[in-house]
């Protein structure tokens, strides 16, 4: 029987830091954990695209989540991901992971072959018919077959099991439309942001939290913006937002993902390593360019020391990039749509 809890706040899909010859760094892995959580990250999220959970053996993908679940002792709530690309060896890991004692198991939608929705319902029907842990679904169109709102409402319907889903599209009508389906016939379903450039209008519209590539390096940052935007302080979430976008933009689409995020990150002290992913001598030296770039913009809020040389006159976590006039727009509107309702 699914767990009646509803899956919320920022769940961290994190880095998984690697040592000198490329192996999973478990001591740094460990201490990263503890780091996210004493910085009020309300869960982890191992496996994820943040994760490069395709970059692992399925043996070092299970050795991932049992470091992070023993470190986390509990303190927290674990979405794991789960996805091994074939319904048989999914529903192992879901058995693997449920005797760890994660909250729930993430997987996501079929990717190579691009089903037809019949195709994605089968696939989770019948890896949920299966499951001893709670499912998420992980729609995440760029990369896997995409799940509609029929097979969502479909699968809320019939899968007790299946109790959130994480969408990665950026798509506000799409989870508008997702929540208007679903959330009346189970109330308890999730439904998670993986976009953080829309965060905080996510949650305006209904979202119960996020998994956000952006808290695994600013954790701060994304848990006040939570905090705000629930506690309908409108104008300092709608700032802080426009920052966390720029820092967004700058690790997102200046590099190849996540490398942006591995540059950040150790910008903060965590020694993550070289990805395994190989990067040409161009790459290493546009990954040296962002490297500096990102110090600038932690440097601006107060996480690191500017590079040596200093920052350029006029870049701002609050301006540079960032596209304002789009951002009023999607906020005003849910902001005028909450007030119409009597909602802020």
């Amino acid at each position: 029987m699914a767990d009646s809890q509803r899956l919320s706040g920022i769940f961290t899909p994190n880095v998984v830091p690697l040592d000198a010859q490329g192996e999973i760094n478990e001591a740094e892995t460990r201490r990263y954990v503890d780091w996210l959580i004493e910085r009020g990250v309300h869960g982890l999220y191992p496996n994820g695209s943040t994760g490069e959970f395709p970059r692992f053996t399925a043996e070092e993908r299970r050795r991932i989540i049992e470091i992070i679940a023993d470190q986390t002792a509990g303190r927290v709530p674990i979405l794991a991901g789960a996805a091994e690309a074939n319904t048989r060896e999914t529903i192992k890991a879901c058995e693997h992971y449920h005797e760890l004692g994660v909250r729930a198991v993430a997987i996501v939608s079929p990717f190579y072959y691009k089903l037809s929705p019949a195709g994605v319902y089968a696939y989770f029907k019948e890896i949920a018919d299966n499951s001893p842990v709670d499912v998420t679904l992980y729609n995440i169109p760029m990369f896997a077959s995409p799940i509609d709102v029929p097979t969502v409402q479909r699968l809320a319907e019939e899968c007790p099991r299946v109790v959130a889903i994480k969408d990665s599209s950026g798509d506000l009508p799409h989870m508008m439309r997702m929540i208007a389906k679903v959330r009346p016939l189970r109330p308890n379903f999730s439904f998670l942001t993986g976009w953080d450039a829309a965060l905080m209008p996510m949650l305006l519209l209904g979202c119960d939290g996020g998994t956000n590539a952006t808290s695994g390096v600013v954790p701060e940052i994304t848990r006040k913006l939570y905090d705000l935007t629930l506690a309908h302080d409108l104008d300092k979430a709608c700032k802080l937002q426009y920052r966390l976008l720029t820092l967004f933009d700058a690790m997102l689409l200046s590099s190849e993902f996540p490398e942006g995020f591995r540059s950040a990150l150790r910008l903060r002290g965590i020694q993550t390593g070289v990805g395994r992913q190989p990067q040409s001598p161009t790459q290493q030296v546009q990954l040296h360019e962002l490297s500096n770039q990102l110090q600038c913009l932690l440097a601006e809020e107060g996480f690191t020391q500017e590079p040596i040389g200093g920052c350029p006159v006029g870049e701002s976590l609050k301006g540079g990039g960032v596209d304002s006039a789009a951002v009023d727009r999607i906020v005003d509107s849910v902001v005028g749509e909450l007030r119409r309702r009597g909602m802020s």
